[in-house]
């Protein structure tokens, strides 16, 4: 691409406005290589630093435990241990719930492994799309091809559970009722590869960016792109793992009332309109993430895959696992309710949907890349024609339009908005299913002081001057 004016785009072979040499490596300044150089080097310790990120790993497993123990037993209250009129100490009664009630039996293992398998043999054999990704400097700014069939893999995935239940082979009921043995299993499986990643890249020497601390780097990630054949392992996990497994508990949890009641609660169909839009627009978008941080610079270590594989899909629908242990007069809203609830999932889900849509496609624009790839649903708005930016003197493009240029993250704000309909769902029953909401606007907010601090040190006035045109962070005209 090439500027025409003052920020707008016509095409042309190149990626990031740098020329592309004949190898696929992107040419990039000398100033421009010394500042990726920078950025790629360990300088300071996030999250505490080896202290901070032990507490993490140890304290978020046992929050999860509480908090699952405060909703199915305890009706949703935030117990302690002068809550209780059981003689028992409170830590004794907690870890008799756990080892009964969450217990990594033998049927969680067989369900929770097979799903895993399962996904990497779809993500292995499914026809899909491929997709350049942006130019990693750790690489010598090669771009990876990705290969994009999480949406084939989904729908195999659905058809093969309808399949799986209605033969009675495997009933979709049994996952919420499992809901404590699947958990622990996935924080088996989440500690199990963030070590073992961490040792496959040290003994490949594929590490990068270590700090020299083993606890502070094993939760941090060593490699950055692990690859097993044509399979992305960090991009496979972000969509295949955590997006499937909330939708099929959403999905658990309308059998289950189905079979008690013999209707579906409007609050439980609408957890399961939420989880298979998010679960749907990372499939049908998929492409668009190799373009994300998450990708080209965030490494995969226990920060990433325990997130993926046990705290998003057990801590983000802590609503089912109330509607699924409660009868529903506990939570039923007014017809009025039920529609600014709706309303403001659909809304908040556009913007979310077309403004990542818009960021990812203008870093495609900057490639060379002006056609689409096209899936269910898309939505008006999902490409900027003639986009403005702010030209970098380091190479990259700043988008300045659409959603764009009235705040700097607004797929965080909607991002953000659908998470807390996710616990509002449930009215004022308990709190809990709002920890969504109140952790997700901690991790981003930190998410962005990560970001901005590095887009800084990236790109220097040019970034002064983009913050001077794109004034919000999040909330136009307030934050």
């Amino acid at each position: 691409m090439v500027a025409e004016g003052n920020g707008t785009l016509r095409q042309r072979n190149s990626s990031n406005g740098l020329p592309k040499g004949a190898d696929g490596i992107i040419k990039v300044s000398e100033e421009g290589k010394k500042i990726d150089q920078r950025l790629d080097q360990h300088e300071t310790y996030e999250f505490g630093g080896p202290l901070g990120v032990t507490a993490i790993m140890t304290g978020f497993p046992l929050l999860m435990y509480y908090l699952w123990i405060c909703l199915w037993f305890y009706d949703g209250k935030l117990i302690h241990p002068t809550s209780l009129e059981d003689a028992r100490p409170f830590l004794l009664r907690m870890w008799d719930h756990v080892c009964t009630d969450a217990s990594p039996n033998a049927y969680a293992w067989k369900v929770y492994s097979a799903n895993i398998f399962f996904q990497l043999f779809l993500a292995w054999v499914m026809p899909g799309f491929k997709q350049e990704g942006l130019p990693v400097p750790s690489l010598g700014y090669k771009t990876l091809t990705y290969h994009c069939n999480a949406l084939y893999s989904l729908y195999a995935t659905m058809v093969t559970a309808a399949v799986l239940h209605y033969t009675g082979t495997f009933r979709l009921t049994e996952i919420i009722d499992n809901y404590g043995h699947l958990m622990s299993v996935a924080m088996i499986w989440g500690f199990g590869v963030s070590f073992g990643m961490y040792f496959i890249a040290v003994a490949t020497g594929t590490q990068i960016r270590m700090s020299g601390s083993f606890i502070y780097d094993v939760f941090m990630g060593a490699s950055l792109n692990p690859r097993i054949g044509p399979i992305d392992l960090k991009m496979w996990a972000e969509v295949r793992i955590p997006w499937v497994i909330v939708f099929f508990l959403a999905v658990s949890g309308c059998c289950q009332q189905y079979e008690q009641y013999g209707y579906v609660t409007p609050n439980m169909a609408f957890m399961t309109l939420a989880t298979w839009l998010y679960l749907n627009a990372c499939a049908k978008g998929e492409e668009c993430i190799p373009q994300t941080w998450d990708m080209y610079h965030e490494k995969w270590g226990f920060m990433v895959i325990f997130w993926n594989f046990a705290g998003v899909p057990f801590s983000y629908v802590y609503s089912v696992v109330y509607m699924a242990s409660h009868d529903p007069s506990k939570y039923q809203f007014s017809i009025p309710t039920y529609v600014v609830l709706y309303a403001t999932l659909l809304t908040a889900y556009y913007i979310w949907d077309t403004a990542m849509a818009q960021k990812s496609h203008f870093k495609m624009q900057t490639q060379g890349i002006t056609e689409f790839r096209t899936t269910f649903p898309q939505l008006p708005w999902n490409t900027v024609e003639n986009p403005t930016y702010i030209q970098t003197a380091h190479g990259n493009r700043l988008l300045t339009s659409g959603w764009w240029a009235y705040s700097r993250k607004p797929n965080y704000v909607a991002d953000w908005t659908m998470s807390f309909t996710w616990g509002a769902v449930i009215g004022l029953a308990t709190p809990i299913p709002y920890f969504y909401s109140v952790f997700f606007i901690t991790v981003l907010i930190h998410r962005c002081s990560r970001d901005f601090e590095r887009c800084s040190i990236k790109y220097g006035k040019d970034w002064e001057r983009y913050c001077s045109i794109v004034k919000y962070k999040f909330i136009p005209g307030i934050y």
